[in-house]
């Protein structure tokens, strides 16, 4: 038991912290969302990247990165919305993502330069795992209610590509932008 102890590699507080933020943050922007509540989430996720920014060593960078982050999403989330694929109950300004979807694209940017930092330089590997993942999350979004997809596969497929690459220019924007760096 000792020796499987020691194998396990040290993540470091920082990493835990953000992981488990990030995740809060998804859960309340999610299921706020879904009781028609959509401003719990944004709420909580300011209260959340406040937190990160006011650890962040390059805070007006990592602020930055997150604005960049929070306009991709807005842009790429609402094209969805456009073509009618996916349709969010809760929307505040007609044609525009609502805004617990852009506080997730904001909570999720939080995780680039701590938690997903091992993804910095992995281009290839970022743009599978956003492939794979972010259609799962949002596919866990509209089974929780928060979202429907009206044409769920057209949907999944334009996520996945979508997100193969998000992810990449995430990384990119991310390095440049790093609010984390040499912590």
């Amino acid at each position: 038991m000792t020796a499987a102890i020691r194998t396990v590699p040290n993540i470091g507080t920082d990493v835990l912290i953000n992981f488990v933020a990030f995740q809060l943050g998804w859960w309340c922007c999610v299921l706020g969302a879904a009781q028609n509540n959509p401003l719990i989430g944004p709420f909580a996720v300011a209260l959340i990247v406040l937190a990160h920014l006011l650890r962040a060593r390059g805070k007006s960078a990592e602020s930055l990165f997150i604005v960049c982050a929070v306009a991709l999403g807005a842009v790429g989330d609402s094209a969805l919305m456009y073509t009618g694929w996916i349709v969010y109950p809760s929307t505040w300004i007609d044609g525009i993502a609502p805004l617990w979807i852009l506080a997730l694209w904001a909570v999720f940017a939080t995780t680039i330069n701590v938690s997903m930092r091992w993804l910095h330089g992995r281009d290839l590997l970022a743009a599978v795992l956003g492939a794979i993942a972010a259609p799962l999350s949002y596919w866990g979004g509209v089974r929780l209610g928060a979202a429907t997809f009206v044409h769920p596969t057209a949907a999944l497929i334009a996520l996945a590509c979508g997100w193969a690459l998000a992810m990449p220019l995430l990384l990119w924007l991310a390095q440049r932008l790093d609010g984390y760096a040499a912590r």
